[in-house]
């Protein structure tokens, strides 16, 4: 079986410092499934890079393998600390076992978890009409939030 941390080298070898690995999967039947992020994103023309170094530098007579090198994809949940960072100033939907999902901006990644800007609507003291409301709530990362991005159309 081919080791994920050989994998993990070679990945790397193929990235600058604008890029990261999201996850690497290998299973017994060596395929292997290699995410990779950027700072402002990833084309298909650096999965194709990170994918051909893979390949050139494996050797297939040794070990038959199946490789697939891919973006995180649109609504996929967050799984590295770099994806937090990235999208701080997103819309985001928050969901921690057991709660409803929460959804708003990500305002602020720290070691120790994230701030979220939600807009409610409240009622005012004394007033009969709701009033949108912004506030701040703050989840950790021992949570185990799961947390992804909102697509919107708009």
């Amino acid at each position: 079986m081919i080791e994920t941390e050989k994998i993990e080298q070679l990945a790397n070898e193929a990235l600058t410092d604008e890029y990261f690995i999201v996850e690497i999967r290998v299973n017994k039947a060596n395929v292997i499934e290699v995410t990779i992020d950027g700072d402002n994103g990833i084309s298909i023309q650096k999965c194709v890079e990170v994918s051909r170094h893979i390949e050139h530098n494996l050797d297939r007579d040794a070990e038959d393998f199946e490789l697939s090198v891919s973006s995180p994809g649109l609504g996929k949940p967050f799984k590295v600390y770099r994806q937090w960072v990235k999208n701080i100033g997103n819309r985001v939907e928050v969901t921690i076992a057991g709660n409803k999902p929460v959804s708003g901006v990500l305002k602020s990644v720290g070691p120790e978890g994230f701030d979220l800007e939600i807009k409610t609507l409240e009622k005012a003291d004394g007033k009969k009409k709701k009033v949108e409301v912004n506030r701040t709530e703050s989840f950790r990362f021992d949570q185990k939030p799961e947390v992804k991005n909102i697509i919107s159309f708009k």
